[in-house]
């Protein structure tokens, strides 16, 4: 065979491979074309569901907020003629919530007597002997803490008998200077977070957040739920609130309602983030006021969506 022939030959082949791979890549490409053709016509209609799913969002918080503006007033109005608040928050609560609270405990005829914010410190188990030690010292003349060394326990024995007036004669458990001293050596510990020093309740609301987070641990839920079941003692009524989630294992709501004996003194509520929910908080306050306690929103292991409904 001559070097001609080869010479053919190879290009022959070359020219082969050449249109090959522009018929393959065709295909490809129509392939291609016809597969992203159907990815958009599906992103497509996604965003056109998301779209729809969004304004039907909003159109239910826009009557959310009516339900706000108009009948939570109502409902709640003389609920708390003449009864003195203070409102405690813990590490995770939303100040949209405790602004919607506040207003509503207003509204209700009550007075906001003082706002306390705890810290994750006070929650947090490695703090633990610091909390037992510092409360300890800062307990005024002649009060008693529980007999546990729960921390949790500790602080709300300590906040109680500082920032709430003795049922039922409605007098102070410490004298002002012994409060005074007491909450300044909290918040120098930083474990408390306060403005104005709160003058002593009656009742005791304590909103938190929707339950296990990266910062916010079952274990911290329990400390927390053990100083409102603790502070509850010290008080004409408390009543502790979270947003959804706050009900289940992870969350300081969901720990009172599995415990039967601290579910029967402590009211609670969840939901808190929803107008219902923030309205059943002023209502539960007044029922504690009236010596009975529930479990109210809309959680499976909620009694009823407020006091005074009942479920379904």
């Amino acid at each position: 065979m001559s070097v001609r022939y080869h010479i053919i030959s190879l290009a022959s082949v070359f020219l082969a491979l050449a249109v090959g791979i522009v018929v393959g890549s065709t295909s490809v490409s129509q392939q291609l074309l016809s597969m992203v053709a159907g990815d958009r016509h599906s992103l497509t209609e996604q965003v056109r569901q998301l779209n729809t799913q969004r304004a039907e969002l909003e159109a239910r918080e826009r009557s959310a907020n009516a339900f706000d503006a108009v009948v939570g007033p109502a409902v709640v109005r003389g609920q708390l003629e003449q009864r003195r608040v203070i409102l405690l928050l813990a590490p995770d609560a939303d100040p949209v919530d405790r602004d919607a609270v506040r207003q509503l405990i207003t509204q209700a005829g009550g007075t906001v007597t003082g706002e306390l914010a705890l810290t994750e410190a006070v929650i947090d188990p490695s703090k633990a002997e610091a909390v037992r030690d510092l409360t300890t010292r800062l307990l005024p003349a002649g009060a008693q803490l529980p007999t546990t060394a729960d921390a949790g326990g500790l602080v709300g024995g300590l906040l109680g008998s500082t920032l709430l007036l003795r049922a039922p004669d409605g007098q102070p458990q410490a004298s002002a200077d012994q409060a005074g001293a007491a909450l300044a050596g909290l918040m120098q510990a930083g474990f408390v977070h306060a403005g104005p020093h709160p003058a002593p309740a009656q009742l005791a609301v304590v909103l938190t957040g929707g339950g296990l987070t990266a910062s916010f641990s079952a274990e911290r839920a329990a400390t927390l739920a053990r100083l409102c079941t603790e502070l509850r003692r010290y008080a004409s009524g408390a009543v502790l609130a979270g947003r959804s989630g706050a009900e289940g294992p992870a969350g300081a709501v969901g720990v009172i309602r599995a415990d039967t004996v601290a579910s029967t003194a402590l009211s609670t509520v969840d939901g808190l983030q929803t107008p219902v929910g923030r309205v059943a908080v002023v209502l539960a306050l007044r029922e504690q006021a009236d010596g009975r306690a529930g479990r109210y929103g809309s959680a499976s292991n909620a009694q009823a969506p407020i006091p005074g409904a009942s479920v379904g």
